[in-house]
């Protein structure tokens, strides 16, 4: 049993700890990772996340404390600044390990074209040299690894044919973020540890990415701040926090439970120390003097000596100071957009959207990665011409946008001159107090904005945000650098606000709390529905149970036709046998039942793939009333095809006779 429980576990840290100088970044931190495991990594930014990743690769070293490791353990790293060696094309770039195997099939295949053009004529060195290739390419793994690395990008969001030739300086940055996670997830590696994996992917990418990982034999250690993504991931959760970390099993629903049990209990036991305390303060301050000066001396003594607990409130504490208040009430109509196209380099991205944002709605913008999103939000800024329509703000509107790539923090600005700048009028103890409600504090207020990280940039991009009072916020993917914590405050910010949202975000806990619209973007057309994001997801799971049953629908259908056909010529020539043309009348009645029920089912299955079904409550009632009609038109049909395939057999049997 022991030998057994030795070669399941993988990785263990005991009581690791790690100091850079001075500052100690965390201490006293142990668990083990099993294998299969998948361990989610939450922290404050700052706390040790990545430095941890780095132990347990062993490319650094605890100050205090081991970490082992199962011999011949292979890591697959991924984080968040991505390196792709000598790769030219992204398919290479994907492939990364197996880009050698790539190699050797194309010098396989040219070998093989030799080959054959010679003939006999062909060397002993030539035939032992493409054996030894062809033994390794099996070997290695090379008819298996080319689909592999196809299914990979794909579900990333690429073109696998296209990325055989498509060169690697073309993509974007977040383009290059999904490839350097297909690059991880294809490696050989047994242990998989991805920095913040979802920050370039969307709602589909990310669902795929929820399958692949909850599917795989490989261990998983991930960091992430997605907390609908780690609710369908992870079976461990390993949370920093007060310079060490504690571990907990189970889901991710089940830590938030667990962690606010275990803060319950150190706030209970922390006040009890104090009352303690107080008591034993004030016994020694009213008799150091007196006859018991003895026993009060000695109590102080104990007393210095005693741990002190720490507030469980101070880590909590350290959160964002986030509220966003409103100067003035503003319009009804926030943003108007009437037969709205936007391109980009002759490129159509939305094509005749035409909708009203009203004052108080909080609409959910989805869409793929690079369909539009943001142009559009620019482009209601002003900061880019429409191809055609209207688009504009509306009137006693004042709108605040939070960008994606957060340019609106000045680089060449110390911290405290770009909030001095927004509140000239403000003290500097105003300034100060401002900063470190966002995490800055003393000395780091002059730090500049080049030098920041991009949790601490979107940090800064709130407290700009904060101090602009605006009755309309355009936020583009604000949770992509924050931790958990901080996502979390900002959510609890934005459900107070009282002002109007147009949010986009790949963060579904933050659209299922918030949303009371959804425009989503899908090949050039927004379908604007009007209701919940979690309703929305309710109607898709529809769409994608209709869209699943048509491809296995079509492929029996095909080899019904391809059976059909067969038997028609089987049969022909043989009319004139009263048996044979009975027969062949119940074959031509089940073909007609079954087409019409074919038919029944096409038609179906188009009205619940339409989006626009979707879009008003009556199309809802119409859904699961189609919904029900389906179900019922494929029992029929497979009654249908039984009875056909019963009446054609028997024709085969006579035309056989």
């Amino acid at each position: 049993m022991f030998e057994r429980a030795a070669f399941l576990t993988q990785v263990s840290v005991s009581n690791a700890g790690v100091e850079f100088g001075a500052s100690k970044i965390f201490g006293g931190i142990t668990f083990t990772v099993g294998r299969g495991d998948r361990w989610g990594i939450l922290g404050r930014n700052g706390s040790g996340k990545t430095t941890l990743f780095r132990l347990i690769t062993g490319t650094h070293q605890p100050t205090e404390g081991v970490v082992t490791r199962q011999p011949g353990l292979r890591f697959g790293l991924l984080e968040q600044h991505r390196d792709f060696g000598g790769a030219k094309t992204v398919w290479e770039a994907g492939a990364g390990e197996f880009a050698d195997l790539l190699a050797l099939e194309l010098s396989l295949a040219e070998q093989a074209n030799l080959l054959s053009q010679v003939g006999e004529s062909a060397t002993p060195q030539m035939l032992a040299k493409y054996d030894r290739d062809l033994e390794r390419f099996d070997r290695e793994g090379g008819y298996t690894f080319t689909p592999r690395v196809d299914a990979v990008l794909q579900g990333l969001g690429f073109d696998a044919e296209k990325a055989r030739t498509q060169p690697l300086e073309q993509l974007s940055g977040g383009e290059r973020g999904r490839l350097g996670l297909a690059r991880q997830l294809v490696s050989a590696a047994d242990v998989l540890l991805l920095d913040e994996p979802t920050n370039h992917l969307d709602l589909e990418t990310t669902r795929w990415l929820e399958d692949y990982l909850r599917n795989t034999d490989k261990s998983v250690l991930l960091i992430s701040h997605d907390r609908a993504f780690l609710a369908n991931v992870v079976d461990h959760v390993l949370h920093l926090e007060g310079g060490s970390a504690v571990a907990y099993s189970g889901s991710y629903e089940s830590f938030v439970v667990q962690r606010e049990e275990r803060r319950l209990s150190q706030r209970r036991a922390y006040e009890k120390q104090r009352k303690v305390i107080a008591d034993e303060e004030d016994y020694i301050r009213r008799n150091i003097a007196g006859q018991n000066t003895k026993q009060a001396k000695g109590r102080r003594k104990r007393l210095n000596r005693a741990p002190r607990l720490s507030s469980p409130t101070a880590e909590e504490g350290s959160a964002l100071g986030l509220r966003l208040d409103v100067s003035a009430r503003g319009g009804d109509q926030v943003a108007i957009a009437r037969g709205v196209t936007l391109g980009v380099e002759g490129r159509t991205l939305i094509s005749d959207f035409s909708a009203t944002i009203q004052r108080g709605d909080v609409v959910g913008f989805v869409g793929p990665n690079g369909s539009g999103k943001s142009t559009f939000l620019r482009a209601l800024m002003g900061e880019r011409e429409v191809s055609s329509g209207e688009l504009r703000i509306g009137g006693s509107v004042e709108a605040s946008y939070y960008r994606q790539d957060m340019a609106q923090v000045p680089l060449d600005r110390t911290l405290y001159d770009v909030i001095s700048d927004l509140r000239p009028q403000w003290e500097r103890r105003m300034v100060q107090g401002h900063l470190a409600r966002f995490g800055f504090s003393g000395d780091e207020a002059q730090r500049r904005a080049d030098t920041l990280s991009g949790g601490e940039r979107a940090r800064v991009a709130l407290a700009m945000m904060v101090l602009g009072r605006a009755n309309f916020l355009l936020l583009d993917e604000p949770t992509n650098h924050l931790d958990i914590e901080s996502v979390e405050a900002l959510e609890d910010a934005l459900a107070e606000y009282e002002g109007t949202i147009l949010l986009v975000s790949h963060d579904r806990a933050m659209l299922e709390a918030l949303t009371s619209r959804v425009w989503i973007l899908h090949e050039r057309h927004v379908t604007d529905f009007p209701g919940s994001f979690t309703e929305w997801e309710e109607q898709s799971r529809e769409r994608e149970h209709a869209a699943a049953v048509t491809a296995a629908e079509r492929e029996s259908l095909r080899r019904v036709k391809e059976h059909k056909t067969t038997k028609r010529r089987e049969t022909e020539g043989v009319e004139n046998r009263a048996a044979l043309r009975e027969v062949r009348r119940r074959v031509e009645d089940s073909e007609k039942e079954v087409a019409a029920l074919e038919k029944k089912v096409v038609e179906l299955t188009a009205l619940l793939e339409d989006p626009e079904l979707y879009t008003t409550r009556a199309g809802t009632g119409k859904s699961l009333l189609a919904g029900k009609e389906l179900d019922e038109a494929r029992r029929k049909l497979d009654i249908a095809l039984e009875k056909w395939t019963a009446v054609t057999e028997q024709a085969e049997l006579l035309s056989a006779t």
